[in-house]
C-alpha cells in the first residue's frame, strides 16, 4: 500500500536525480530531463490514486501532528502534480528563449536547472496541502517561495525579469515576516501551533481571543500576498509580466491554489469569530472591484492575465467567506484548466510575435488550432455557459445566495460583466483583426496533445461536472472542514452564554458540503450544559430528529429568553 508521505518523497528524489544528471551529464540533451520529469511526475500522479485517505487524529504526536493525509490533501497533491506536468510542457516550448535571455555561457546547464526547480516547487505545494500545523505550513511555504525566487528571475539578462525578481523577493520576505509574527501571537494566546488543538483551545472561555484574532489577521495578510488579494496584490502585475511565461503560469495557478488550501485550513479555528467573516467579505469585494477594473485598459496579455488572476482570487474568496469548500475546490480546478490553456498558447505565440493583445491579430488564420484553444480559455475565464468557468462561478454565487451575502452577489455579477469586455478583446483580435504576417506558427505534438486535453476538460466539466463532485463524495475534503465549521459555529453560539446575552444564533448552510449539524456531538452538548448550568442554573436541552438534511436539531433554552439554535436547512 502507498502512503501519502511517499508521494512527496518520490517527487523530491526525482528532483534530486534530475539535478545530478544536470550536473554530471554535461553532454546530455537537457530536454530529456524535462521529459524525465514529466514521466516521473505522471508516475507519482498515478500512485496518488492508490493512497487511502486517513483523517488526522487530535492525539497524533511527532510528525503526524504536523501532517494529514485526508482526502482534501490527496486531492490537491494531484492538483499540484498536474499543474507541474503542464508547466514542464510549457517550459519545453519556452526553452529557445533561454538562449538569448540567460547571462551564462553554458545555456544547457541553465536549461537543466530550469526543468528541475519546478519539481522541488511541486514538493512544497504537496506538503502545503497536508500541513495542519503552523510550523509545517511555514516550512513548506518557504520551500515553494524560495524556488519561485529563482524561477522568477531566471532570465536575468532581461531588465524586466530582474525587476520582477527583486519585487517578488522583497515583498515575499515582508509577507513571511507577517506570517511568523502572526503565528507568534496565536501561539502566545493559545499555547498551540496545531490547528485542531487551536480550535479546541479557542472554544474555551479562558483564551485571550483578542490576541488570537490579531494573530490571525497577521496570518491573513501573509496569505493575502500568496493569493493576490487586495490590498496585498501590488506585486502581481510587474512580477507576472517580467517573469518567464511558464513561471507566470505556475505562479498564477500553483501558488494561488496552495495559498487557498492553506487559507481554508487556518481559517477553520477562527470561524467562530464574526469579525473574521466580515473581514473576508470586505477583502473579497475589494479584490473583485480592483482586479476587474484594472484589467479593462490593459493591452499586454500577460498583464491582463495578471489582473485577471486578482479578480479570480476575489471569486474564490466569495466561496471562502461563505464557508463553501466544495465551490472553492471546483473553481480552483476550473481555474487551473482555463489559465494554463491560455498561458500555453501565449508561450508559443509570444515567441513569434509578442505578448501584446495586438500581436494576436489574425491568429485565427495563421494558426486555427491555437486560436481555438485561446478562444476556449477566454470564454471559460469570462464564464460563458457550457464551460468549467461558468459552473465555477455558478457554484460560488449559489453559495453566496445561500448565505444571504447579497453584497457579494451584486458585486460579483457586475464584475463578471466587466470580465466579458477584456476577455472578448482577445477574441476580437484573433478573429476580426487582420494579421501583419501570415506565417504559420508550428506547434509540437506534445503541446498540441496537452492543449487538446485541456480543451476537452474545460468543455467536459462545463457540461458534466460530476467527476470533480464525485471526487469529493464522500466529501471528506470538505466533510472535515464542515465538521469543524459546525463545531466552531456551536462554540461561537455557546460562547454567548458566558456573557449572558439574549441572542439567537443561526447558521444556515444549504450546501451539502458543509453540514454543521453532524458535528454537534456529545462533547459539544456537554460543553453546552456546563456553560448553561454555570451561567443560568438551567440546562434544558431537547434533541429532535430533522426531516431534512440535518441528523440532529438542537435548541438550548435558558433564562432571559436567550436562545441558541444551530439549524441546517
Amino acid at each position: 500500500m502507498i502512503t501519502a508521505p511517499e508521494l512527496e518523497i518520490g517527487v523530491l528524489i526525482l528532483g534530486i536525480v534530475i539535478l545530478m544528471f544536470e550536473a554530471f551529464a554535461a553532454k546530455m540533451d537537457k530536454h530529456l530531463l524535462a521529459f524525465a520529469g514529466i514521466l516521473g511526475l505522471a508516475a507519482v500522479l498515478v500512485a496518488s490514486f492508490f493512497v487511502v485517505p486517513s483523517p488526522s487524529s487530535d492525539q497524533a504526536t511527532g510528525f503526524w501532528s504536523f501532517y494529514t493525509a485526508d482526502s482534501l490533501s490527496i486531492f490537491f497533491k494531484g492538483f499540484a502534480l498536474i499543474t507541474t506536468i503542464l508547466v514542464l510542457i510549457m517550459m519545453i516550448d519556452y526553452a529557445p528563449v533561454l538562449a538569448s535571455s540567460v547571462a551564462t555561457r553554458n545555456v544547457r546547464s541553465a536549461l537543466g536547472e530550469f526543468f528541475a526547480l519546478p519539481i522541488f516547487t511541486c514538493a512544497g505545494l504537496m506538503y502545503m496541502a497536508s500541513a495542519i500545523d503552523f510550523i509545517f505550513i511555514f516550512v513548506s511555504l518557504e520551500l515553494v517561495t524560495i524556488s519561485f525566487y529563482v524561477l522568477v528571475s531566471f532570465t536575468r539578462s532581461n531588465p524586466e525579469t530582474l525587476e520582477a525578481g527583486v519585487k517578488y523577493l522583497v515583498l515575499s520576505a515582508l509577507s513571511t515576516a507577517f506570517l511568523v509574527y502572526g503565528i507568534t501571537w496565536i501561539f502566545g494566546a493559545t499555547g498551540q501551533t496545531n490547528l485542531e488543538r487551536i480550535t479546541v483551545v479557542l472554544a474555551s472561555s479562558d483564551t485571550d481571543r483578542g490576541a488570537a484574532l490579531f494573530g490571525m489577521v497577521l496570518v491573513l495578510v501573509a496569505l493575502g500576498f500568496k493569493i493576490a488579494a487586495v490590498p496585498f496584490q501590488i506585486w502581481v502585475p510587474d512580477v507576472y509580466q517580467g517573469a518567464p511565461t511558464p513561471v507566470t503560469a505556475y505562479l498564477s495557478v500553483g501558488s494561488k491554489a496552495a495559498g487557498f488550501i492553506v487559507l481554508l485550513r487556518v481559517l477553520r479555528p477562527f470561524l467562530m469569530f464574526p469579525e473574521m467573516q466580515r473581514l473576508l467579505v470586505l477583502i473579497a469585494i475589494l479584490t473583485l472591484i480592483y482586479g476587474n477594473l484594472a484589467a479593462l485598459p490593459q493591452g499586454n496579455l500577460k498583464r491582463l492575465l495578471a489582473y485577471s488572476s486578482i479578480a479570480h482570487a476575489g471569486y474564490l474568496l466569495i466561496g471562502v467567506a461563505c464557508f463553501d469548500g466544495g465551490a472553492v475546490i471546483f473553481y480552483l480546478v476550473a481555474y487551473l484548466l482555463m489559465t494554463l490553456l491560455s498561458f500555453a498558447v501565449l508561450v508559443i505565440v509570444s515567441q513569434q510575435t509578442g505578448d501584446r493583445i495586438s500581436d494576436f491579430d489574425g491568429l485565427g488564420k495563421r494558426s486555427p488550432f491555437l486560436a481555438f484553444a485561446m478562444l476556449i480559455g477566454m470564454v471559460s475565464l469570462a464564464g460563458i455557459p457550457f464551460t468549467a468557468g461558468f459552473l465555477g462561478k455558478f457554484f460560488i454565487f449559489y453559495a453566496a445566495i445561500a448565505q444571504r451575502q447579497l453584497a457579494l452577489v451584486v458585486v460579483g455579477v457586475i464584475t463578471v460583466a466587466c470580465g466579458f469586455y477584456y476577455y472578448l478583446k482577445v477574441i476580437r483580435a484573433m478573429y476580426w483583426q487582420s494579421a501583419a504576417t501570415v506565417d504559420k506558427i508550428p506547434v509540437s505534438a506534445l503541446s498540441r496533445f496537452a492543449m487538446s486535453a485541456l480543451i476537452l476538460a474545460i468543455i467536459g466539466l462545463g457540461i458534466y461536472p460530476q467527476p470533480i463532485l464525485r471526487a469529493l463524495n464522500p466529501p471528506a475534503p470538505v466533510t472535515a472542514a464542515g465538521r469543524s465549521l459546525g463545531h466552531q459555529a456551536a462554540a461561537r453560539c455557546l460562547s454567548d452564554f458566558t456573557r449572558q446575552d439574549p441572542i439567537r444564533c443561526e447558521v444556515f448552510l444549504s450546501s451539502d458540503s458543509f453540514n454543521p449539524c453532524v458535528s454537534v456531538d456529545s462533547g459539544v452538548l456537554t460543553h453546552a450544559r456546563r456553560l448553561a448550568s454555570r451561567q443560568d442554573g438551567t440546562a434544558a436541552t431537547a434533541w429532535t430528529k430533522s426531516s431534512k438534511k440535518c441528523e440532529t436539531f438542537t435548541n438550548f433554552s435558558v433564562e432571559r429568553s436567550a436562545q441558541t439554535m444551530i439549524i441546517c436547512r
